[in-house]
């Protein structure tokens, strides 16, 4: 694969489930990536392997927010290897939730994942999720604080309680009833995803955060399961400036 697909938004808010080739796509696992040349290459391959051992059909789909290294021909190399591999490319940096939005409505799964670039959390995790899906349930969110969730790779510790602090805050002023609203492994029914990503405006690191809001809202059925996590050392959160930010994002998401 060589092309660079670029998102078209009339396109992307239709329903629409089936590949070129007129198949119905089943999963579509959306990655937001931000100069990731070092850490995407494994990603998209573990993903790749992943999904060639599954029965279903599915698609990966990378969305490069303005990377400024070799992001974009990483992806490229790699998804020649994945089934349903595609690329969406942007000359500015505009943030997580508008990566994740964007991916998300260019998607053709009859379920979307999304995850982050450095796979903390292991696509594996997903088989505890899929189940929940097709059961009935709209959002499956992966949370590190449930009792049964194994963090075998520990963040720092500044950073592991600035994370507790804000989900204090947001459950506190604007969400209770979630014990972890950031963690980057989530999975949508597509009814459910094209409603909510429509609908989300929050650009950066705490979109997480209206999602859920907005699936409460909307009275979709959201479960959180305990998952397998390792933290990434080399994480693109910076830790005073993202923080700043995603207050003034929860702020902003309170005035909703």
């Amino acid at each position: 694969m060589r092309a660079v697909f670029f998102y078209n938004e009339a396109a992307a808010a239709g329903l629409d489930m089936t590949d070129r080739a007129g198949q119905e796509t089943f999963l579509s696992i959306v990655v937001p990536a931000y100069n990731e040349e070092e850490r995407l290459g494994p990603t998209l391959s573990a993903l790749a392997r992943y999904l060639a051992g599954q029965s279903f059909t599915s698609e990966i789909i990378v969305v490069d927010d303005g990377s400024t290294d070799g992001t974009a021909e990483v992806a490229r190399g790699a998804l020649e290897a994945a089934p349903g591999g595609r690329l969406i490319g942007r000359a500015r940096n505009l943030g997580k939730g508008f990566s994740v939005r964007e991916g998300v409505l260019a998607s053709r799964g009859r379920f979307v994942l999304f995850s982050d670039a450095d796979l903390s959390t292991p696509i594996e995790e997903f088989g505890k999720f899929l189940p929940r899906l097709e059961q009935g349930d709209d959002v499956v969110i992966g949370s590190r604080a449930l009792p049964d969730s194994v963090i075998e790779v520990r963040q720092a510790r500044l950073r592991e309680g600035m994370g507790k602090a804000f989900n204090l805050l947001v459950r506190l002023f604007v969400l209770s009833g979630f014990r972890d609203t950031q963690c980057g492994f989530k999975a949508f029914r597509r009814e459910a995803a094209v409603e909510l990503f429509s609908r989300l405006r929050t650009k950066g690191f705490a979109f997480d955060v209206e999602i859920l809001l907005l699936s409460r809202r909307l009275n979709y059925r959201v479960s959180e399961v305990p998952i397998v996590w390792r933290n990434s050392r080399s994480t693109r959160v910076r830790l005073l400036r993202s923080s700043w930010e995603m207050l003034r994002d929860l702020r902003r998401i309170l005035s909703l």
